[in-house]
């Protein structure tokens, strides 16, 4: 349900150009939540090797399956403990599509960045996007549309709180010719854009790009060359 696979790696390629960010070092780099391993092709495919990061079941077989042939490496793992792979000396670090939200707290959120800053190489490059949260959905506008196609539609339902979002997915699934209904809760972390960006400038990581469009922030940070 999160959208076509190869429209959205031609997107993250076009990004990954724009922003120049091709191996220049030790080339090795980590997919923190890989999910169905969009960026971790495009990055294998530039030159790249990757680890690809996640524990989700079902989500690590089509991983595995996305990645068949490319230098990926597939781990289960939780992406708290990114620092274990300090070792490989990774050049880039990559968090994409609102991972980081699931984190327990906001002091995680900050002891996970930072550790991320102590793993990255001097001079390595940190990639996030998240959804802002800053401004609170209210009435009809908590009701987001994700998607749809002849068997499945999906809507997500907000409910905002002073530091989470409890977010609420509405499942319909064509079985036959009945539909069926699925509903599963779970609470995300209320980040917002200037939450994330204090976050990583307090790790002594600078920001480099912070772009937010449609809701979305995607932000690029660098670890000081000399530390």
């Amino acid at each position: 349900m999160t959208g076509d696979f190869e429209n959205n790696q031609i997107d993250f390629q076009n990004f990954f150009v724009e922003q120049k960010l091709l191996p220049q070092s030790s080339k090795v780099a980590i997919d923190l939540g890989a999910g169905r391993g969009v960026q971790s092709v495009v990055l294998a495919k530039n030159g790249y090797s990757v680890k690809a990061i996640d524990f989700n079941v079902q989500l690590l077989k089509e991983l595995t399956a996305n990645t068949k042939g490319l230098n990926v490496e597939v781990i289960d793992a939780d992406m708290r403990n990114v620092g274990i792979f300090c070792e490989y000396n990774p050049e880039l670090i990559v968090c994409c599509g609102d991972t980081i939200a699931h984190l327990d707290s906001k002091q995680e959120m900050l002891q996970f960045i930072t550790t991320i800053s102590h793993t990255l190489s001097n001079g390595g490059k940190f990639l996030l996007s998240f959804r802002d949260y800053s401004v609170e959905l209210t009435g009809d506008k908590r009701f987001i549309p994700v998607k749809s196609d002849d068997n499945k539609i999906l809507t997500c339902i907000l409910d905002y709180q002073a530091d989470y979002i409890i977010v609420t997915d509405l499942l319909h699934e064509k079985i036959g010719n009945i539909w069926n209904q699925k509903v599963s809760s779970y609470k995300k972390v209320r980040i917002t854009t200037e939450m994330i960006s204090a976050m990583i400038e307090q790790t002594g990581m600078k920001l480099q790009l912070n772009r937010t469009l449609n809701g979305m922030t995607t932000i690029i940070a660098q670890k000081n060359a000399s530390r």
